[in-house]
């Protein structure tokens, strides 16, 4: 196996750190689409598909992750 591909507790925590950033862009992607009457349904969309990335990485670093 590739060794970037191997989930270690450091790529654990690398990846929990990735899930947490794309949390936060995606926090600002809404709050910056609510303000702009036609920003609404394109900011929906790329901020859930933040969010849906951001579980997917946090579902797979919980069971590697460190402290």
């Amino acid at each position: 196996m590739h060794p970037l591909l191997a989930i270690t507790a450091h790529n654990a925590i690398r990846l929990r750190e990735v899930a947490a950033a794309l949390i936060a862009i995606a926090g600002a992607i809404m709050v910056l689409g609510s303000m702009m009457p036609m920003g609404r349904r394109g900011s929906t969309w790329l901020s859930g598909l933040a969010f849906a990335v951001a579980g997917v990485l946090g579902v797979i670093a919980l069971p590697w992750g460190g402290k």
